[in-house]
């Protein structure tokens, strides 16, 4: 009796267990009976209770869940081969039909692998590689106003052979039509409806990354490095150009300061000299005699060299104002 009531009392505990679950926030269950689905999805947390050993639980996700794409090389509307690599967010929105046809996480990353990696391909093979990398032509527009500019505005002949350069550089990027956000988008649209079928709700798309296959890699790069190579040649020839016309400016500058200064000294020297001169008139005027005696001793000063020995007549022209009487 005792071992019986033992037995009864486990079985009860064990179908007391058995008989209940739990629903946390971030899960739905569903109920089965025999592999089949009984009634809605259980979304709300908390305890609840099924028939012990008959019916199961199944228990999914609510919250928003990433897939992440294998890289895969697709070739471009342009002929170009690139690899692309997708990544999604995607949720549960009908556990029941996601049971049904998916059955768990892993059904439902084997199915995006083959939906999402499909369309993908369809759509980044329908458009040129420009469209899949850039988002606007931001660049081309830049360049663009500043060369609509009114011609009230002329901008200086270096800044206009920069904003030529500029142009060129900008001249070999393709303007897109569609561009990166919206080619995810379409691939959000395309792909949304299919997914829906399967209980799954897909919230976005994005190319997480775009690249060229290693064996053209390297061709894109050495090629870049000689374009942006060329093109900063033809900026700094730019650059020692302007360097000699501001050279040659200053030098002309400087030979305008140098001949004006010039003038300016004649001028101060000439002037110098005519008052000298009406000074030397005015004395020769008023003194004609002490004007030749300071000439003549301005003479013997110029003439007669230091400790120097003469032998002159005494009626020498030359000694004639030392012979003077006052």
């Amino acid at each position: 009796m005792k071992v019986v009531s033992i037995i009864l009392f486990v079985l009860l505990g064990l179908g007391a267990i058995n008989g209940t679950f739990v629903v946390r926030e971030s899960e739905q269950a569903l109920i089965t009976q025999f592999g089949k689905i009984l009634g809605e999805p259980v979304s709300k947390a908390g305890l609840y209770v099924k028939i012990p050993f008959i019916q199961d639980v199944r228990y999914f996700d609510k919250r928003i869940l990433s897939w992440d794409g294998d890289p895969n090389q697709i070739p471009t509307k342009d002929k170009k081969y690139i690899i692309v690599d997708t990544t999604a967010r995607w949720r549960i929105s009908d556990s029941v039909k996601f049971a049904q046809t998916v059955q768990d996480e892993s059904g439902a990353a084997a199915r995006l692998d083959g939906i999402l990696d499909g369309v993908t391909r369809d759509i980044i093979s329908r458009h040129n590689l420009v469209e899949a990398v850039r988002n606007t032509n931001t660049i081309l527009d830049r360049v663009q106003a500043k060369l609509n500019k009114p011609k009230s505005e002329e901008l200086p002949s270096d800044v206009t052979k920069l904003i030529e350069i500029e142009e060129e550089i900008s001249g070999e990027i393709e303007a897109i039509q569609v561009g990166r956000e919206r080619l995810s988008d379409a691939i959000l649209e395309r792909t949304r409806p299919e997914l829906i079928s399967l209980g799954i709700e897909l919230i976005d798309v994005q190319l997480r990354r775009i690249a060229y296959e290693a064996s053209v890699e390297t061709k894109v790069f050495s090629r870049m490095i000689s374009e942006r190579q060329r093109i900063a040649e033809k900026i700094r020839s730019l650059g020692k150009a302007e360097e000699a016309r501001i050279k040659g400016k200053m030098n002309l500058d400087l030979q305008e300061i140098e001949s004006t200064a010039y003038r300016k000294s004649e001028e101060v020297r000439g002037k110098a000299d005519a008052e000298a001169i009406s000074i030397y008139a005015q004395s020769l005027g008023r003194e004609p005699e002490f004007y030749n005696f300071l000439r003549t001793l301005e003479a013997y000063r110029k003439s007669l060299p230091e400790k120097a020995e003469l032998i002159l007549s005494t009626n020498s022209e030359f000694l004639k104002q030392l012979k003077q009487k006052k």
